[in-house]
């Protein structure tokens, strides 16, 4: 029987979910590759954050749905944060990501960034029509 727990995301972007996985200072391996399990139980995920006790925690997508979800034992969690603030990190910084990609894409740039005391972002963008 498998140890290994699949949590739903709203990830979709893999590049997005890399540079957010990097902005928060997590050291992540591309797939595909295996994450590692419960005796020697293996899963395949497209992104791999190997911990020190030898369960590592991957992302890999869900074919139906086509997000990204968290593949993990989530009994050797060995993380600063609880799975939940883990996610709440990692989807902030994906949502930051992607919402400059997508402005960028469309010809705006960053003009003003504030973090807020609720822990939110506030981003202005703006696009100059000469």
């Amino acid at each position: 029987m498998s140890h290994f727990s699949q949590i739903k995301t709203k990830i979709r972007n893999l590049e997005s979910l890399k540079v957010a996985l990097t902005d928060l200072g997590t050291e992540w391996k591309a797939g595909p590759t295996q994450v590692r399990g419960y005796q020697g139980q293996t899963q395949p995920a497209d992104v791999v954050i190997a911990q020190d006790n030898g369960y590592d925690i991957g992302f890999t997508r869900n074919s139906e749905t086509q997000d990204y979800e968290l593949v993990a034992d989530l009994q050797y969690w060995q993380q600063p944060l609880t799975v939940e603030g883990f996610l709440s990190k990692v989807t902030q910084r994906y949502a930051y990501n992607t919402v400059l990609a997508e402005t960028s894409r469309q010809g705006f740039q960053l003009a003003e960034e504030q973090a807020q005391a609720d822990g939110s972002v506030r981003l202005v963008v703006q696009r100059w029509n000469g």
